[in-house]
């Protein structure tokens, strides 16, 4: 039985990382920020920051393996000092303290976002894309990377590079208050998401086709282009985690881990909407928007991944669970 370190073990991948990883048998030592609560007797968990020093050398002591999946993720301004902190500078103050206690492997969780996605040199987009992210995420989980292999080089302990898709549960593609879905395919939620940003062009676009009621947006960029992105169900990304830590072929590698296909609103809207009868806008929104493909063919050639919840079964799962809170 090995021990297992998982970070953002409260997350919507961590949680599930370590109830798989208990049900497999093993001991898992959870760290996050927040309690997961979870209960089980081979299950420990540390509350606290990656860059807390005590916290951190209390969670790597006895692991065998870590899985660094936390991270603080944030688009605002106003959070770029902490997101720093937490990604980079947690990060290697987590690998300092692992390095005492020689764990046997190492997977980090990147992003899409150090290539970025959103401003592809070519498409679809594999491992060997230049990494030139434009946002202060995509900067902190390029250099997260770089701690890693640094980490990997001075300790001899092999390390994964896993660089997520887009992540969510099936249940919550019709949830107008997700963190997520709100704002992508609700029109009002969008609109507070714009503001927050500070994007009073786009603010004033969805305005006009606002009539106060709930409604579905179907957004394209300013040439009337859908927008097209990986949307990647949690359960996926679980298997690809624990594949990943499981097949020493991994070692040493860099994987883009996601769905095999990307999404088309403009297939997708028209999906959503006759599901839950709301009604579907159509914008055009300033800027090239969000259009892209990336490719999972590494890691399913090397390692056999192969995702098994599409998009639409996403969506039939995700009208069962809308129906349900409306009940």
């Amino acid at each position: 039985m090995r021990t297992i370190l998982v970070t953002g073990s409260a997350g919507r991948v961590g949680s599930r990382v370590v109830r798989r990883l208990l049900e497999a048998g093993q001991r898992v030592t959870g760290l996050d920020l927040r309690a997961s609560g979870i209960g089980h007797p081979a299950y420990r968990e540390v509350l606290g920051g990656f860059d807390d020093r005590a916290a951190a050398s209390e969670a790597v002591r006895g692991a065998d393996a870590i899985l660094h999946l936390g991270a603080f993720m944030s688009w605002l301004p106003a959070d770029r000092d902490r997101l720093f902190t937490a990604n980079v500078e947690g990060t290697r103050l987590l690998l300092q303290e692992a390095t005492a206690v020689k764990p046997k492997r190492l997977v980090f969780a990147s992003s899409g976002e150090v290539y970025p996605e959103t401003m592809p040199e070519y498409q679809p987009i594999d491992e060997e894309h230049p990494l030139k992210p434009r946002s202060p995420y995509g900067l902190s989980k390029l250099l997260g990377e770089e701690i890693v292999r640094f980490f990997e080089r001075t300790s001899g302990i092999p390390a994964t590079i896993l660089r997520f898709s887009h992540t969510q549960d099936a249940s919550e593609l019709l949830d107008p208050g997700s963190f997520f879905s709100g704002p992508r395919f609700f029109l009002q939620p969008k609109i507070r998401q714009q503001e927050a940003f500070g994007n009073a062009a786009a603010v004033a676009a969805l305005r006009t086709i606002d009539d106060g009621r709930e409604a579905l947006v179907l957004s394209r960029n300013e040439a009337g282009r859908p927008f097209r992105m990986h949307i990647t169900d949690t359960r996926d990304m679980v298997a690809g985690i624990l594949l990943a830590l499981s097949d020493e072929r991994a070692a040493g590698r860099t994987y883009n881990l996601g769905a095999t296909e990307p999404v088309d609103f403009a297939v997708a809207l028209p999906m959503m909407a006759e599901l839950t009868g709301l009604p579907l806008r159509t914008i055009d929104l300033p800027g090239a928007g969000v259009c892209y493909e990336t490719s999972n063919a590494r890691i399913r050639t090397e390692l056999g991944f192969e995702p098994q919840w599409t998009f639409e079964r996403m969506i039939g799962e995700a009208a069962q669970a809308r129906a349900k809170r409306a009940s």
